[in-house]
Order: C-alpha cells, then structure tokens, then sequence
C-alpha cells in the first residue's frame, strides 16, 4: 500500500492510495478533503443573516423559518448527493473495472465493467473553465463494431486529480491491460 499526496485541478490537497492485491489486480483509490465546517458555517449564517433582515423588515416569521429549512435541506442534499469523499477504481486483469464513489452521507456508487467490453484506458483532455484539464477515461467498445468506441466513461470526476496523479494510475492499469491480453 503507497499513499501519496497530490492537488486537484483548483490546487487542493487529494491523496492516492495504490493497493496491488497481484501482479493483475490493483486498487487506485483518491480521497477528496472532508467537509469544510468554516464553509458551511459562512453559508448558513449568510441565509440566516439575510433572511433575519428580511424578517426585519417585513416582520413575518416564516422568512426565519423557510430560511432554516432552506439550509438544513440544502446541507443534506449536498452531503449526500454531491460531496464525494473518496473515490476507487479496482481494476481486474481477467474479470473487468469496477468504479466506486462513497459520498459523505456514507451512500456509496459502484459501476463495474467487463473487461470484454473494455477497449482502452487513457488520459484524454478537455476545457473546462478557459484552462485545458485532463482526465482518466474508459473507452467501451461498440457492440457491432469492436474497433469503434461506444461511449467514454470518465473516472474520478468528483475529485478531479491532476496529470501527475493520472499518469500514475494510467501506467499502472495499462501494465494490468497488456498482461490480460
């Protein structure tokens, strides 16, 4: 098990954890900061200190109590729907890939590929937000025509690793690939 420490594409701390179960099974997982309790607080007082001006203002109470229901539902669809804390690819020489995201809720998301309908895995770039990034991605295969490519599934979406991070992983699992085949 070696855990190393990277940043993602807005310069945040992520860390890789690589664990090799065999030479045709390893394990990528890359955890995403926890939280930010000082973040949420701004967010929460900022609603409430508006909506208590609101309240001044107008002197009805529901202004306050929409406000705190407001946050509260907010709070619990971010956590549960949005914050990722880790994310894990395990891939599989002989059997396929499975991606899992844990959100910080505790509510987990697992997809797995067959390793037949793996054509590749690489680095692709985009634009996003007027700078180019790069991700990891899986190329399925085209059920009628194997040298066409279906559909891309992109890894690590939440925690959005940089290159550095990427190209590690990619070596690893292309090691994996060319031994299975």
């Amino acid at each position: 098990m070696a855990e190393e420490e990277f940043t993602d594409i807005n310069g945040n701390s992520i860390s890789l954890e690589c664990h090799t179960h065999s030479s045709f099974c390893k394990e990528f997982t890359v955890t995403s900061p926890k939280l930010s309790l000082r973040r949420v607080m701004v967010i929460t007082c900022c609603v409430w200190l508006f909506a208590y001006a609101v309240f001044f203002f107008t002197a009805n109470t529901a202004v306050l109590s929409s406000a705190i229901i407001l946050t509260l539902v907010g709070m619990m669809v971010h956590i549960h729907f949005v914050k990722v804390d880790h994310e894990t690819l395990l891939v599989i020489g002989s059997l396929g890939v499975q991606l899992s995201s844990s959100y910080a809720s505790g509510r987990e998301s697992t997809t797995f590929i067959e390793m037949s309908k793996l054509k590749d895995i690489v680095i692709n770039e985009a634009i996003y937000m007027q700078s180019i990034i790069y991700y990891l991605c899986i190329l399925i295969k085209d059920p009628v025509d194997s040298e066409k490519v279906s559909s891309v599934v992109p890894l690590f979406q939440s925690s959005k690793p940089r290159l550095n991070c990427l190209v590690e992983v990619y070596r690893s699992c292309q090691e994996i690939l060319t031994e299975s085949r």
